[in-house]
This record gives C-alpha cells, structure tokens and sequence, in this order.
C-alpha cells in the first residue's frame, strides 16, 4: 500500500518533483530571507562570492568578442558600463542585438555574471551580439536610477550601432526577475520619450509588481527561491517611501501601468509556483486587451529562477527551447 500524502494547503502549487528534489538540496543559508537588517550584510556576500568573469574568460578561448565600454549616464549621474560581446565567427554584418538586464532584486548581482550563460544559450546560436548593462543598485541608488542608467546604455548602444557592429532595428530587450522588471519598465520609458524602439521585450519571471496584492504573492513564497519578506525588502530599498503608495510610477511598477499601447511584443514566463505567476499572467494579458502581442508560458511546477537553480531539468530545458524558439521567429527576416 502506497504511503498517504496529504494534499497541498488551498491554492498552493505542487512543485515538479524534478525540481522539488533540487529546492530541498539547497543550505540553510540560501533560504534564509533578506531583511532590511541584513541587506548589507548580503549585499557584501554576494559582491564577494557572485562570479564576475574577465573578458578573457567570458571570451571562452576565441568563441567571442568582448568589451567592457564605459559610455555616458544619465544626465548628473555617473557613467555605465557596458559589457559588449559578439561572436567571433559570426557574420561581420551588423548582429541583432539582445540588451540584457541582470536579475538580483534590485539590490544584487553583476553584469558579467550572467553573460556565460547568455552566449552560450542564445549568442551563439542565433547569431546575437549581446550587451549586459551594469545598473546602480538599491538601496545606495534608488528609482529612477538604475532605471535611467538602463535607458541611458540603451540610447548609447543604439547611436554608436556602426561601432558595436549592430543592427540598430533589431533590438531586443531583457532581462529575468528584477532584470525583466527593469526591461519591462525600459520599454514602457523609451515609448514616452521617443527613444530607441526595441523589437520585442524578453521578460523572464519579471519583478512588475510593489503592492504583493494578488494571490499567487500571498500564498506561494518559497524560501531558496523568492519569499515574501526578501521581496518587500527589495521593493522597500528600491522605492524607498514610495513603495506601496499610490505614487509609484509605471516606470517603477510596470505592473501600474494603465496604458500597454505601442509596446513591442514581449515574450513573458514565469512558474506556477511562485510569487510573481498572478502578476506576470496579468500583464501579458493586459498587453493583449491593449492590441499588443504577448507570448505567455507558465511553467507547470516550477518556482522562481527554477532554470537557474536547476538549469538540468527537464522544464528548464523546455523554457529554454521556448524562449530561443521565440527570440529565432522574432529576429527572422528575409536574407538572415
């Protein structure tokens, strides 16, 4: 006779048993929430332990090109820097251009960290040069900084094109967790101020939403993965006493966005089983009411950042071949 299980808790998810067995592998001290009192104290860990690869490594012995550039702020603020890489065999035509923005909550991760993983999934492959933008994080840089550090790497990257041996009409921007937040947010900003238009928006598992109002960000926070109180701590140091509020801009929160119009079309995942699911479903289809395009995968089972955390999985292998499906259809163009 088979042992009794107890059925799940009302409206909780059941992980994939996959990535349930990797969740329950994770220490302690993964699991343990980010709290306003030991922000600091995690910030200097992961600035110490999260890898930052030299150009030299991140160039894996030729495959690709790469360049950490130094291009001008927004106005008063301090410059950016640009990590540029392309590969090496690809065709010396201008490349589509995938401008990526690193996860970390707004308040960790690097530019470079991310990039190993990028190439290797999508640059190489398709033929993409990438560029990762190393943001001003929270709390020493609050809204709109890191946001206005983004739109200005953007604008810079699209104006020196010939440099970056780029096509400047097929940009893509994204991003996973706080990254896709931010890309969200970057095409909502370049929309009003008539920037730079993106050819579709990459959003992974992206962070929209401050008010944690919906069902999925009371009932589904998963401690190793994204738990309510390192969510509020991150929306907290980011918004400072704007969050919460009614104030909070959709450049801040696309999640308040009122008016998705004119938004390139955006690929949008997230897992069944975590905070971000309600958020995230609900903005891909307030782009569709808006006339928009939207493609949506739920990920049955799976937490947040699973293809990080178990990037063997079988689901995080789907996600993957979804994601480059999508990114190979929207950069098809006669002759490439």
């Amino acid at each position: 006779m088979s042992a009794h299980r107890e059925p799940p808790g009302p409206g909780v998810v059941p992980f994939d048993p996959e990535l349930a067995t990797v969740l329950a592998s994770l220490s302690q001290e993964a699991k343990e929430p980010v709290t306003p009192e030991n922000l600091a104290a995690r910030q200097a860990r992961d600035a110490a332990t999260r890898p930052r690869p030299s150009v030299e490594k991140l160039s894996a012995g030729g495959l690709f090109e790469v360049a950490e550039l130094s291009v001008p702020g927004p106005p008063g603020g301090p410059d950016v820097t640009l990590v540029s890489a392309r590969p090496t065999a690809a065709s010396t035509g201008p490349l589509p251009l995938l401008y990526y923005l690193h996860g970390g909550g707004l308040i960790a991760g690097n530019a470079w960290s991310v990039l190993p993983r990028v190439l290797r999934d999508w640059a190489l492959p398709l033929g993409l040069a990438v560029v990762s933008v190393e943001y001003r994080l929270a709390p020493g840089a609050r809204y709109p900084e890191p946001l206005e550090d983004c739109y200005a790497g953007l604008a810079w990257a699209v104006a020196h094109a010939d440099e970056l041996g780029v096509d400047p009409d097929h940009v893509v921007i994204g991003g996973k967790s706080a990254g896709g937040g931010l890309a969200a947010a970057l095409a909502l900003l370049t929309r009003d101020r008539g920037g730079p238009r993106p050819l579709g928006q990459l959003l992974l598992c992206p962070m929209l939403d401050d008010r944690a109002a919906t069902f999925s960000s009371r009932h589904l926070s998963v401690p190793g993965a994204l738990d309510r109180t390192s969510g509020a701590t991150s929306w907290r140091a980011y918004l400072g006493d704007l969050h919460g509020t009614a104030d909070v801009p959709p450049y801040a929160a696309p999640a308040r966005a009122t008016d998705l119009s004119g938004l390139p079309p955006a690929y949008v995942d997230v897992g069944s089983a975590e905070m971000f699911r309600d958020e995230c479903v609900a903005y891909a289809n307030a782009l569709w009411q808006a006339g928009g395009r939207a493609e949506l995968h739920v990920w049955p089972g799976a937490y947040h950042g699973f293809d990080t955390v178990a990037p063997q999985a079988a689901l995080s292998r789907a996600a993957l071949a979804a994601r480059t499906d999508w990114l190979r259809r929207l950069l098809a163009r006669p002759g490439r």
